[in-house]
């Protein structure tokens, strides 16, 4: 396998007669990026539905995720963390201050950084979404044994590390 990817679904980039393969040739249902747009896209809608009805963003709610395993970030850290635009998770942390559920404090060593935490009424309010997630979590992994669901990880953990443009 040349780095690790035999081609057999996909094809190989200059092979035999020197030409790649188009999408319609591989398909859209071999594409990864697509499946995992629509599975993700899926999981966002659904989440979206019961997040409204708590008042809460899907940005809300991945900062208080992020910061309900961790004990403080910085906003850009915490963008990478919640997969969102810095400047939407500037606005997004600036809303949850506003609602007590987030605090910032500037660090000791450098005043112009200030470490993002989540309040207990914001660990409060994730403990109330948390089942949804998990929920969620559930059914997308039904029908999928403990040994699939450990080798996707693993393959979506390479896939990361492949295509990440910084170390967190």
């Amino acid at each position: 396998m040349e780095n690790g990817f035999s081609g057999e679904i996909l094809g190989r980039p200059g092979n035999e007669d020197g030409r790649m393969p188009g999408l319609g040739e591989i398909g859209l249902n071999n594409f990864a990026p697509y499946i995992m747009n629509r599975i993700m896209a899926r999981w966002n809608v659904n989440l979206a539905d019961e997040l409204r009805s708590r008042e809460m963003t899907t940005a809300k709610m991945r900062a208080l995720a992020v910061l309900s395993v961790s004990s403080s970030l910085t906003i850009n850290e915490l963008s990478v963390f919640g997969v969102t635009e810095q400047s939407t998770m500037s606005r997004t942390v600036d809303s949850l201050e506003e609602q007590g559920l987030i605090i910032r404090t500037p660090r000791p060593d450098d005043l112009r950084v200030r470490d993002v935490s989540i309040t207990e009424e914001g660990r409060t309010i994730f403990n109330e979404i948390w089942p949804v997630m998990y929920e969620g979590l559930r059914q997308m992994f039904r029908d999928i044994d403990d040994d699939e669901y450990r080798a996707f990880l693993t393959t979506l953990h390479k896939i990361l590390r492949n295509i990440r443009k910084n170390e967190i």
